[in-house]
């Protein structure tokens, strides 16, 4: 393997040069085809090298990347093109090519040399989609500035130098895949990128390319743990192995550690916030997210009435930082997510008095499928379009490998099975976004606001039919 390798795809290999290049001349086509800067792209791609390339070449142009899901289906694209109403795309999704004239990342690119100044740390440089709890996705804008810092940050919390070696599993349109991939790159490291997650490669790379750090949610933590073979691999290289998106299941992290020696990094951050708080790297604790990274404020507020509250107390979780989103697309949803400088996270958690930040439950009604957030409006429009669905309401129950799974209770007007509706979502939304059960109801608890109870339907049907 080159040593002065600064990005790995399978067989392929690129040096920092060569990737330089590569996004100069992608620049220099762009350029051709009218991409200006502010301009907004629509980039819908596989893991590959020229996700990478495409980013960096429309930052060269001082445009922004509007990141989508190459998971999303026709509906979901169509709403991020709404929202956020990009000038152009390029990519290797048909779906996106449907929607409007796309360059194509399968075609050549001719590497060139270009000047491109500096973009502004206040023009955007990346629209990423996180879902809301009363409608579709919103777009999460950050500037230059505001995610450089969160490069920053993670660097430090997770103690990251030059001679780190890194591998990418998730997709880098969901800002923890990109954002790894940066910090890899600004840091001057080795950063192997794969086409998609599989088990047995990650762990024949670790072994093979002396991984140093390496990244997992749930799903990649529960593969380990029951990998029948886990300990026939040497994975003595890893410094630790960090847990995102979802709280970790001690069990199985300590099965992990047990079987393999090695500890592991619990973190928490959100699309709005990348990185938010890291347990320390030379030392970990499973119970906690870690202690806020220097440079985030984190502050715990009353659910009632919005008032900071003592250490030790429970509340919303709020934060403030220079790596904060500028703000959400459509701009109206910005004013009740962030108030004088602070984002509401919309989880529940408490600051002990040593600082130690433990997140106990969400005051959102997100579903975490597999890291990626899942708004049960919106499966609850696809539902709704069934002419048998008089009423519904989609919420999560707990599940081992995926962290949650989606579970609709539905009251209908006539005979329509499960099977059905689940095939209705899955035509319409991405993968992560099915129906695992569906559960027949009377009718659907509400409040006289109408306001779904969805606390009782978790309570009353807390166990997957898959369990």
């Amino acid at each position: 393997m080159d040593a002065t390798a600064a990005l790995v795809f399978e067989d392929q290999e690129y040096t920092g040069a060569e990737l330089d290049a590569l996004a100069d001349g992608l620049a220099a086509t762009l350029t051709a085809r009218g991409v200006h800067s502010g301009a907004r792209v629509a980039l819908m791609s596989s893991n590959r090298p020229e996700f990478v390339v495409a980013v960096r070449a429309l930052w060269r142009l001082h445009a922004a990347a509007v990141l989508i899901s190459p998971a999303w289906k026709r509906d979901e694209v169509a709403h991020a093109l709404s929202v956020t109403e990009p000038s152009h795309a390029l990519g290797d999704q048909a779906v996106l090519a449907e929607l409007m004239p796309m360059l194509s990342l399968d075609e050549p690119i001719t590497p060139a040399r270009g000047r491109y100044r500096p973009p502004s740390p206040e023009a955007d440089a990346l629209l990423v989609f996180s879902s809301g709890t009363t409608g579709m996705p919103k777009a999460v804008r950050h500037t230059h500035g505001s995610f450089a810092t969160a490069v920053e940050h993670w660097r430090q919390a997770l103690s990251f130098t030059a001679a780190d070696r890194i591998q990418v599993l998730t997709p880098p349109s969901h800002i923890l895949g990109l954002l790894n991939i940066e910090l890899a790159l600004r840091s001057g490291a080795w950063v192997r990128l794969h086409p998609r997650f599989e088990l047995e490669r990650m762990l024949r790379c670790i072994e093979a390319d002396r991984i140093t750090v390496e990244m997992a949610v749930a799903p990649i933590a529960l593969a380990l743990a029951s990998h029948p073979e886990l300990e026939t691999y040497d994975l003595t290289s890893l410094r630790y192995i960090m847990w995102g998106a979802t709280p970790v299941t001690v069990g199985v992290a300590e099965t992990v550690t047990r079987r393999t020696g090695i500890g592991w990094v619990p973190a928490y951050g959100a699309s709005e916030v990348p990185v938010i708080a890291c347990n320390p790297a030379d030392g970990t604790r499973l119970d906690s997210v870690g202690r806020p990274v220097p440079g985030v404020d984190v502050r715990i507020v009353s659910l009632e009435s919005g008032a900071p509250v003592e250490p030790g107390g429970t509340g919303e979780i709020e934060v403030r930082s220079a790596s904060r989103m500028a703000g959400y697309l459509p701009t109206a949803a910005t004013a009740q997510a962030v108030h004088d400088g602070w984002y509401r996270t919309g989880d529940v958690g408490y600051l002990d008095a040593d600082g130690w930040l433990f997140v106990t439950d969400r005051a959102k009604e997100m579903i975490k499928v597999r890291g990626f957030q899942v708004a049960p409006a919106e499966i609850e429009a696809v539902l709704h379009g069934h002419p048998l669905v008089a009423d519904c309401a989609v919420f999560g129950v707990p599940d081992p490998a995926d962290g949650e799974a989606v579970v609709a209770a539905v009251a209908s007007t006539g005979p329509v099975s499960a099977a059905e509706l689940i095939g209705l979502v899955a035509d319409r939304l991405a993968t992560y976004k099915r129906v695992r059960q569906v559960v027949f109801v009377d009718q659907i608890p509400r409040l006289p606001s109408g306001k779904v109870l969805r606390r009782r339907l978790e309570e009353r049907y807390g166990r997957t039919s898959d369990e």
